[in-house]
This record gives structure tokens, sequence and C-alpha cells, in this order.
């Protein structure tokens, strides 16, 4: 099994799009940026070309990487389904759930690490390896290599399962930086570490401006009412993401408000989860006709959007979270948020300023009825959270925070 590059979007994407977005100065000092990067070459390496943030991260950044003139690929690797029934294993443990030990587990692993570093080439200046899947390709970096290795970490590693973490850590030791997404996400290591925010394309289908007849269509299409309230969480059908407790959280708000939910995401190659926990989602709401799971493929970027801006409110409901781009989407739609305080998301949601951060089940009724009760309150908070984003979270600031970390590796003046 060969690893294959990703597929990448058909339109050609420029940095010039965004200059009505973040303004022509900024687009300039990142293409001066790049100019001191001339004839470096790049590799992204992660496990799914398509579902989950990362990839939809990628998808965006990479283009604009060739844009501004840094050639950039982007692989991703094969596994079967005992390699990502694995490092699912790996992912819960990492967010600090039990592990039970199968030390065969940790030979599967390492089978695959080897299996697809032989079938790839490492030539680039920078390579960028995205989370725990692929973090044993490292062991290709030769003696002597030019080349700079960092290992990209999306996932909250702050309070890991002992065991897993230590087994990744004899490869992460060989990076020469590693990348987290909050600042609590640190850990003691001998290499450099970098806080970089995810981000999200404001280009993108998923979050460019739609016409009202699409969404109003996207809503008829799934028989949801757009005269009542609509409360919507996006993601994958994961347990991490706790799509039982919102349901939960719903029916208490129904005991005082009309309202209807729903529960939109679908499934990633490297998650072999996600069946199983949509099925236990559905059988849960399945005595409620106000309550709408959307199992939805990959390509469904518009309609996602299009519900995303039909909601009176956004939830995400995590129990663990690495970041959260489906929180970061519906600020930038200026929806008020309610979403748990975990992981990234207080880094996005600023308790009473650009959303509302909770606890527990009780904590996201009470907001919910909170916001459904107070839509002055509800819209401030869409309008801050939308600027908030703008300043922080646009895939721009992402690249430009690449261009750098680069330069600075690389020794070059930036």
């Amino acid at each position: 099994m060969a690893t294959r590059p990703a597929t990448l979007p058909p339109k050609v994407i420029t940095l010039d799009d965004y200059i009505p977005v973040i303004g022509a100065a900024e687009i300039e000092e990142m293409r001066s940026l790049a100019r001191r990067l001339e004839g470096r070459t790049v590799k992204m390496v992660n496990s799914t070309a398509v579902g989950g943030g990362v990839a939809e991260i990628l998808n965006r950044l990479v283009p604009l990487m060739q844009d501004v003139g840094v050639p950039t690929r982007w692989d991703v690797i094969t596994g079967g389904e005992d390699f990502f029934e694995v490092t699912k294993g790996f992912h819960n443990a990492l967010h600090g759930a039990p592990y039970e030990v199968r030390w065969e587990a940790f030979d599967i692993f390492k089978a695959y690490q080897v299996q697809n570093r032989q079938q790839m080439s490492f030539e680039e200046d920078f390579i960028v390896i995205h989370d725990p899947q692929p973090i044993g390709l490292i062991e290709a970096r030769g003696n002597g290599s030019r080349a700079h290795w960092v290992w990209r970490c999306h996932i909250d590693v702050s309070k890991p399962n002992p065991l897993v973490w230590n087994f990744l850590l004899q490869y992460l030791k060989r990076y020469e930086a590693m990348i987290i997404s909050s600042p609590s996400f640190t850990r003691p290591l001998p290499i450099s570490q970098y806080l970089f925010f995810p981000s999200i394309d404001p280009l993108a289908p998923k979050n460019q401006e739609l016409s009202e007849e699409f969404t109003r269509e996207t809503l008829e299409r799934f028989s949801i009412d757009p005269k009542r309230p609509i409360l919507t969480q996006v993601s994958r059908f994961d347990r991490l993401k706790d799509p039982l407790g919102v349901i939960r959280a719903y029916k208490l708000v129904r005991k005082y408000s009309d309202c209807q939910l729903v529960l939109a995401g679908g499934g990633a190659k490297d998650d072999p989860e996600g069946v199983q926990v949509l099925a236990e989602v559905q059988e849960a709401a399945a005595n409620d006709p106000d309550i709408h799971v959307l199992d939805l493929p990959p390509w469904s970027a518009p309609e996602i959007n299009a519900l995303q801006c039909a909601s009176t409110i956004i939830i995400q409901k995590s129990l663990q979270e690495g970041f959260g781009l489906t929180v970061t989407e519906g600020l930038w739609k200026k929806k008020p948020v309610v979403a748990s305080a975990v992981g990234g998301i207080p880094l996005q949601v600023i308790h009473k300023l650009t959303g509302m951060l909770v606890h527990s089940v009780e904590g996201t009724a009470y907001q919910i009825r909170y916001l459904l009760s107070n839509p002055e309150i509800a819209r401030r908070l869409g309008e801050n959270g939308h600027e908030h984003v703008k300043e922080n979270f646009l895939v721009t600031r992402n690249l430009k925070r690449y261009l750098l970390l680069f330069l600075l590796l690389s020794g070059a003046p930036a």
C-alpha cells in the first residue's frame, strides 16, 4: 500500500483573494516573508484527506503555501483497520482516557510506520507531521539530514495516559520542534514548542456567504422548521464530542422553550468508532421528531454552512477538545456559541464576551435558555465572536506563523 498525495481543491486559491478580508498590507507582508524562503520546500503529512479539522486546514493552507512561492506537498499515510483502531485508542488515551494495554498494539503501530516510511521520500527542507498516527516517520531522518522535522499536535496532550505518551515520546524527542494549539498543552520536552492556533478559511465553501435561497432549501431538505429556534452541534460522531450529552441538554431546554436540535456530522477514515457512536445517537433521538441526526458525506461543506447560518445557537459540548474548529466556524458566522470549557475552546469563547462556557449538561441547558430569552445579548456575542476570529483564527494567520517558523528553523533573517 503506497502513500498518496492528498487531493487539493480544483479552484486555484491565491492570497490576493483575501485582501477584502484582512487588507493588502498584511498580504504583502506574507509575500515578503515567503521570498526569504526562496528555494525551500515543504511536506505536510497526516492520516486522512477528508473528515476532521486537520484535513480541512491542510486543504486550504497547502494551496496558499504554493501561491506564495513555497512548494508544498501534502501526503496522506495508509493503514488498515487494525492500525486505525490502535491510533483511535492512542487518541483517546492521549486525552487522558484509561488505556487497556494490548502490547500487540504497539507492534501494529510500529509496523505501519515502517511500511509508510518505505513508500515515501523525504527530500523537502521542512517536514511537518500532523498528530500521532504518522509520528514514527521521523525514523526516516538520517544523520546529517538537512531537513527540519516538526510535529504538529492538534490534540490536548496536557494530561495523557503515561503508557501511550511514553511510547510516542521515543519518536517525539527526535523532532526539532513541536507545535501545539493552546498554552495549556505544553509538556516538559527537550525540544522547542510553538503555539499555532488552528484556523478556518473564510472563503471556503463551509464559511463563505450563502444565498438565502440555498439556506432555505437546505432546511427543507432536512425537514427543519426555519420558524422555530434551531440548536446545532456540528462534529464527528465521537464520544469525546458528547452528542448524547447534547441531547440531554436539549431535552432540559425543551421543558421551557420550543426548539429543535440538529446534530450534524460524519465520519473520518482514521476514526473507526464513528459508526457505533452514530447508532447510539440515533437510538437516543428516535422518539423525538425535532432531533435531526444528519450523517453527512465529506462533500457537504455548503450544507453544513447553511445549517450553521440558519441556527439560533451553536453548541460544542466536547468532553475533550484539541481546539474545536466548529466553534470557530460558528463564531465567524456571528452566532452565539455555547461550548465546553475544555482544550482550546476557551481561547475562542471568552465567557460572556464572545460566547458562553459551560461545564455540564445542566450548565449547557441553562446558557441556551438564557440566550433564547435574551436575543440582543446573543446578537452581541455573535458580533464579538466574529471579530475575535478575524483577528486570530483565519488561515492567513496560520500561513504567516508557518512562514515565520520556517525562517526561524532555517536560520534565515525574518
